[in-house]
This record gives structure tokens, sequence and C-alpha cells, in this order.
């Protein structure tokens, strides 16, 4: 190891290779850096001056929290997330990931889950390098999950959609249906639907000129469709007889029929005749079918023109929909069914956001 030079007393201690050594690791259920240079009493005493910098008795070495600051400061990559995780998962552990997506897939998990659920087995994996995930018990998984939760700070439902991985992969893959038993789940926010009104929203479409972009935010608001079934939409499941449109393999893999709005319907023939789409009912430039991204970006945009500042994403627009149903009158199993909630209780939260019930409350303060 190459010899670190004294530094400057009245400079600070640059930290960087190749004259120090750095070496990421799991220490005492946390990730850390290990810093290693060789043996200087004066590099030594700037090193202990480093913000919580911690002696490690066993790797005889000094180490800190593996956090982007200090890896910035060392001149490290940054720490992989999301799906970046995947190229850095260990020999060991690359059987176990791709036994995991088979067994996701032959249990025919929607794309959407196997994605989600594949990055977020791959944080386990990640974490864990060369250690073998078949080897951990319930103790070391809930000292895991205590990890996510204090150090991470991940966001309850994160932390939901991390515990359902890992426990798809001990449960249906290695059939350990116990390991789970005494591991609590966090409680989840009760979370409002984010509500657009009907004002905005017709602000929304007036400023939206694209005839293929007004028409999906019409249809996302006045069928109250998901994304991902906006996209799906067939040019053989529109039904304008009986003004229906068929939502084939939706959330939970429910079919289902959808109303399709009157005042669309001109709309609807003016599109088709100027676009003329094969098979979809939108399709991308090149007659692919038009991607999720392409049709969120085409809602902050509306949103953006229509200068709407309230953080919400498309999903509102079917949010909207069922709350102007309820404001209306409209039945609350009649909701559910266009919707396509297998439990009320999923509808039921839009009488908490409806704001037409509220005003017909008068305060005991008028009846004085």
């Amino acid at each position: 190891m190459i010899k670190a030079p004294k530094p400057d007393q009245e400079n600070e201690l640059d930290i960087k290779p190749p004259l120090f050594r750095f070496e990421t690791s799991t220490h005492r259920h946390k990730e850390v850096i290990f810093i290693y240079f060789d043996s200087d009493s004066e590099i030594n005493a700037k090193v202990k001056k480093l913000a919580g910098v911690k002696w490690s008795q066993t790797k005889k070495a000094w180490y800190v929290s593996d956090n982007q600051t200090y890896r910035e400061k060392f001149s490290l990559p940054p720490k992989p997330i999301g799906k970046e995780v995947l190229a850095h998962i260990f020999a060991e552990n690359q059987p176990a990931l791709q036994l995991f997506i088979e067994t996701l897939q032959l249990k025919a998990y929607s794309e959407s889950t196997i994605k989600t659920y594949r990055n977020e087995f791959a944080q386990l994996l990640y974490l864990l390098k060369n250690v073998q995930v078949n080897t951990l018990d319930s103790a070391k998984l809930r000292s895991y999950f205590l990890y996510c939760t204090n150090t991470l700070k991940l966001s309850e439902n994160t932390l939901h959609s991390r515990i359902n991985a890992v426990k798809f992969y001990f449960e249906q893959v290695l059939h350990r249906e116990t390991l789970f038993f005494e591991i609590p789940r966090p409680k989840k926010p009760s979370q409002l639907p984010q509500v657009i009104s009907a004002k905005d929203i017709k602000k929304l479409f007036e400023v939206t000129l694209n005839l293929k972009h007004n028409l999906m935010l019409k249809l996302c608001y006045g069928m109250g469709l998901r994304v991902s079934e906006i996209i799906n939409i067939k040019i053989a499941d529109i039904d304008s007889e009986n003004m229906q449109v068929f939502i084939e393999r939706a959330k939970g893999k429910k079919d289902r029929y959808a109303n399709l709005p009157e005042s669309i319907l001109q709309q609807l023939r003016e599109y088709y005749k100027a676009n003329k789409p094969k098979k979809y009912l939108f399709e991308g430039q090149y007659g692919n079918q038009y991607s999720i991204r392409s049709v969120q970006k085409v809602f902050k945009d509306a949103m953006q023109k229509a200068r709407i500042n309230k953080a919400v994403g498309i999903h509102g627009l079917r949010h909207s929909f069922a709350t102007h149903l309820l404001d209306n009158g409209t039945d609350i199993k009649f909701i559910q069914e266009l919707l396509g909630h297998n439990d009320i209780k999923t509808t039921l939260r839009y009488i908490h956001v409806t704001r037409q019930s509220l005003k017909n409350v008068k305060s005991p303060l008028d009846k004085l």
C-alpha cells in the first residue's frame, strides 16, 4: 500500500484513492465504508475527526456510514438504487434471483408486479453480497426490515412492497411458510385520494389541443380508467352501439365493462378517421402500443398549461371520476362496479373525499 503523505496541518485531509483504500460492507447490521491507510499518527488523528467515524476492532479499521456525502468525499461511485442493483448482485445469489423471477412468471403475475417484486428482492440480495439468501432465518430477516425502517427510512408503502417480495421468495419459492409469522408489518397511512375539481378538469381539456391527447384525458376521466387500461383499449373493445368499452384483464386480471360517455362519441369518430389506428385505440408513432410514460407526460404537460398547481398524477382523473359521481348522487355499488373494485371498502374511501355531502352538514352553531 502506498504511504499517504502527511497533510498540511491547516488544510483538511484529502481522503481519496489511491493513497487510501475503501471497502463497502455491512457492519453491526448497517451499511458502512471502511477506511484503510498505512499507519500514520497525524493521518489517524485527522480521520478520527470525521463526523460519525468509529473504530472496528475486528476489522482493525475506521469506518463511517455508507451515504452519498461520504461517497462523494471519497470519490466513490454513488450507491445503486432501483433496478441498478441487479448489476451488483454477487454470483452466490444470482440463482436465487432467477428462480424468484421464474416462479413469479409461472404464477402468471403481471409484468408490473414482477418488476416491482424483482427490484425489491434485489435490494436484499445486494446488501447480502456473497451471503446466500436462503441461509437467512426469521431473526436476520427481522433485523433487515428494522434496518429498512430505521436506517433507510423507507415509507410504509415501500416497506410493504419489500416485505411482500421477500415473503414471496421464502414462502412461494422455498416453501417456508412459518418464517414470517413473528415479523410485524408497518401500519399503512390512511391517505385520501387526490381529487381535481370539475372546473379544473374542464380547464385541463381546454388547453389540450392535440386531438389524441385530448381524447386520452377525457376517457381517463370520463370512464374512470387507470392509465394502464387506457393504453390497452383495442379498437375491437369499443361497442358504440351499446355505448360500452370492454376493459380486458385489468388490475387483478379482472374483466369489466366501462360506460362510454355520449359526449365523446363524435370526437372518437373524428380521431379514428384522422389517425386510423390498427389494433390499439392509442398507438405510437410507428404503430406500436402507446406507453404509460407518454400518457403521464401528456397529463403533466396539460396540468402545467392549465396552471393547476396540485401534486397529483394522472390517476387523479380516476379518483375525480368516482368522487364527482358520488357528488351527483350515484350509488356507491354502481361506482364500485365501474371502477372494478373487488372490495367495497376501497370504493368507500371516496365518501371521505366528497365535498357535496359535507356541505349539507349544518354546524350546531347555526341552530343556536
